[in-house]
């Protein structure tokens, strides 16, 4: 039995169902970064919101940009945030928050940046219906990535390896007894 372009009883087309779950996860899970108080779960959260992204990715014919977006945000840098929050800080943030002061300008800022983007929406001519994605040719990329440009992705991953020392050096410093760091 076949599916059928859209969904039965309704009319709406899957790819549009599809892109609507996969917003509003991303947005959803965007949200509880930002107001949850338990900072592991924060970080779970937003790799949740990375995984949204990357199944966005791959409905815009982009399925490199989604492997590599699994691969780095939620495979590298998700878990080294965690790993960083495991062992330098407590699990639950202090009462008040620092960033809880300033929900005036916060809020002020928020609703300036909904006119600019809502004034942008409706100045932009939205054209006709798009055009199909087009199929990436991923071993044209990879070829390029690793014949032409092999120097600068080294130099990036030395300089990931070398963020991850530093970090894991700040985490293990000593501290005095009273709190003070030595080597300040």
């Amino acid at each position: 039995m076949e599916i059928g372009p859209t969904i039965p009883f309704t009319g709406i087309p899957w790819d549009d169902a599809l892109f609507v779950l996969l917003a509003g996860t991303m947005l959803f899970a965007g949200i509880l970064v930002v107001t949850m108080r338990d900072i592991i779960r924060c970080g779970l959260a937003m790799m949740l919101c990375f995984g949204a992204l990357a199944g966005i990715y791959v409905m815009a014919g982009a399925p490199l940009v989604a492997a590599t977006q699994v691969l780095v945000y939620i495979g590298a840098i998700s878990v080294l945030v965690l790993f960083a929050i495991m062992l330098t800080q407590s699990k639950v943030g202090p009462t008040r928050l620092v960033f809880q002061t300033q929900a005036v300008p916060a809020a002020a800022a928020s609703v300036i940046l909904t006119v600019i983007v809502l004034l942008a929406i409706a100045s932009t001519d939205w054209g006709g219906s798009p055009a199909p994605p087009k199929a990436t040719d991923t071993a044209a990329v990879a070829e390029s990535l690793f014949t032409d440009r092999v120097l600068p992705f080294e130099v990036v991953g030395v300089l990931l390896l070398a963020a991850v020392i530093g970090g894991v050096f700040l985490a293990k410093r000593e501290r005095t007894p009273g709190g003070e760091d030595p080597g300040a």
